[in-house]
């Protein structure tokens, strides 16, 4: 397979070895002092020793921020822009899962501006504006869920509530993305399934949000197609090369799909995380079929569409059945408790999954009690 290159609109580079062309783009920008931020799990693996050294093999002047763990926080972002400024970073590549991915965007914005990044959250009562140009900087995803690479918000936790922010601009766009599925060989099994579940609810949120972007509803119905076809294929063959670059494809169309908005399985992902310190894919996959079941009465052609290309059958109920059986294919928790949800934090998860913002465009309108249902039938 080919590296593909093309805009939609941030310039990607799609295909295996793809991250090879790091240095030569940063190069080509006049990049000469390059921040590389990358979680901490991953700082310590053949891959990240492999890409600091094709930088400094380049000529470039590299330090490393590696404190990104678990959901990123404001003060993982502040200690991200000290090491910038110590390093006299001039640009940054951001390399790994969402939560790099999410802080690099974070480091680039407060690089330049004042303040604090939860001043910048689009729900501060007084959101600071997003006024200067940005360093240059790349994107290298090594999962294949979130699509953070291709998104233009950055999603950083308030540590003192645990609440997700969610920062939002134009902006925060990567200058290029270089997606290598060979960064997802070998992932394991219980981390494709997660991550790919997130780029499955991407696609499949976007498209039932009633938000009117045709545009977005053809990409997030084509993604959700090829993460229905790829994913337990990936969860079963780590090696599969084929299977990752489709995985890796859909996360990346899901990432662009929701700028049309998401649903009320987001909402619920997101408290799950402040709450419980559930990852977010896995989240997102327990919860997926209870709220798919709460909304089939509100857009049947849309389910039944969702039911078709995913090659569930015709009907909404066919889809719901079949995402069901698909997370036990994939080794996914059919339900909250097995993931060590407590019973007595369901409380406080409808407070949070109804302050959150994402279940504004779920397809149909959810109340407080609606969350009560949603979290006790998937505990």
């Amino acid at each position: 397979m080919s590296i593909a290159r093309f805009a939609f609109p941030t310039a990607i580079q799609f295909g295996p070895g793809a991250r090879r062309e790091a240095a030569p783009l940063l190069t080509a920008a006049g990049v000469r002092r390059p921040l590389l931020v990358v979680d901490r799990g991953l700082a310590a693996l053949p891959p990240t020793a492999e890409l600091e050294a094709a930088l400094r093999t380049a000529g470039l002047v590299l330090a490393r921020f590696d404190g990104v763990q678990g959901n990123p926080g404001a003060r993982q972002v502040a200690a991200g822009v000290a090491a910038f400024h110590a390093h006299q970073a001039d640009g940054i590549v951001g390399f790994g899962g969402g939560a790099a991915l999410d802080v690099a965007k974070a480091i680039a914005l407060m690089a330049v501006h004042p303040g604090t990044i939860l001043e910048y959250a689009w729900d501060h009562p007084a959101v600071r504006p997003v006024q200067h140009p940005l360093p240059y900087w790349l994107a290298l995803p090594t999962t294949s869920g979130t699509g953070s690479e291709v998104g233009r918000s950055a999603v950083i936790s308030d540590e003192a509530t645990h609440v997700k922010k969610i920062i939002f601009s134009p902006a925060l766009l990567a200058r290029v993305v270089l997606a290598d599925p060979e960064l997802t060989l070998g992932l394991p099994a219980g981390v494709t399934a997660a991550t790919g579940m997130d780029a499955l609810t991407h696609n499949v949120e976007s498209y039932l949000s009633p938000a009117y972007h045709p545009l977005c509803d053809g990409i997030a119905l084509e993604g959700a197609r090829i993460a229905a076809r790829s994913l337990p294929l990936a969860v079963r063959n780590g090696a599969d090369l084929a299977a990752r670059s489709e995985l890796m494809m859909a996360s990346l169309m899901g990432g662009i799909a929701f700028q049309k908005d998401l649903g009320a399985v987001h909402s619920c992902a997101h408290a799950l995380s402040a709450v419980a310190d559930l990852h977010h894919g896995l989240a997102n996959g327990i919860m997926i079929d209870w709220v798919m079941r709460f909304n089939l009465d509100a857009n049947p052609v849309k389910l039944a569409e969702l039911a078709r290309v995913c090659g569930a059958g015709t009907t909404g109920e066919d889809f719901v059945a079949w995402l069901t059986a698909l997370k036990a294919q994939i080794g996914l928790p059919a339900r909250l408790s097995a993931a060590g949800v407590k019973a007595e934090m369901i409380p406080e998860l409808v407070q949070i999954a109804w302050a959150d913002p994402c279940h504004r465009t779920n397809p149909k309108p959810c109340t407080r009690a609606d969350f009560t249902a949603l979290f006790q039938a998937a505990w």
